[in-house]
């Protein structure tokens, strides 16, 4: 009976050993990576610029990487500066590179910013996002989600509210400004990300 016990137990810690290696995997950790927690100094830093092609019926469809998903509210229409868009929600599927350049192929890009955004002020084109970065590439593999308010001003923060793979469990802040506008089809945003906490 004591032999099968210790075989037993023997077996139960050998499935906990390996369901740990297994969520290490999945979750993009090894062994030698630690997690690390500082608000003095980001222990990672990376630098995007996202590119917005917004599908308004004159444009390609090949080429557009974001659309309206609703109308704006009849609110918007009503108040005193009119052509704001209070309460359209636009959904993107839009690339980003390392640099201000558009990349030839839109669709083949290895960092997308995938979610949605919704105008929600009735005088400027203030708009809340939630969105995540995802990667795909041999260097990165993983997603980044992003969320919070885009004020109508040069510079703001939205806050990284998690991660997955190589990014899991992150958090931190990113600091967006518009680098580029044409109108209401295109924009270019630079995006600073700092992570404060991480695997490394």
């Amino acid at each position: 009976m004591a032999a099968w016990s210790m075989a037993s137990l023997m077996i139960v810690a050998a499935i906990f050993l390996l369901s740990l290696t297994s969520a290490s995997v999945v979750h993009g950790r090894s062994s030698r990576r630690r997690f690390v927690r500082s608000y003095d100094e980001p222990c990672m830093e990376m630098r995007l610029y996202l590119h917005d092609i917004l599908y308004d019926y004159s444009n390609s469809t090949t080429n557009s990487t974001s659309a309206a998903a609703t109308k704006p509210t009849a609110l918007s229409t009503a108040v005193s500066s009119p052509g704001y868009f209070f309460g359209r929600v636009v959904v993107f599927n839009d690339p980003m590179t390392e640099g201000r350049a558009l990349p030839p192929s839109l669709e083949e890009t290895a960092v997308r910013a995938q979610g949605l955004y919704l105008l929600d002020k009735k005088d400027d084109f203030s708009a809340w996002f939630a969105f995540s970065i995802v990667f795909n590439s041999t260097a990165r593999r993983g997603t980044l989600n992003l969320m919070g308010a885009d004020p109508n001003a040069a510079t703001r923060d939205i806050s990284v509210v998690g991660g997955t793979g190589d990014f899991f469990m992150s958090r931190g802040v990113a600091t967006l400004r518009t680098d580029a506008i044409e109108g209401f089809k295109y924009f270019r945003v630079q995006m600073d990300i700092k992570l404060y906490e991480c695997y490394v």
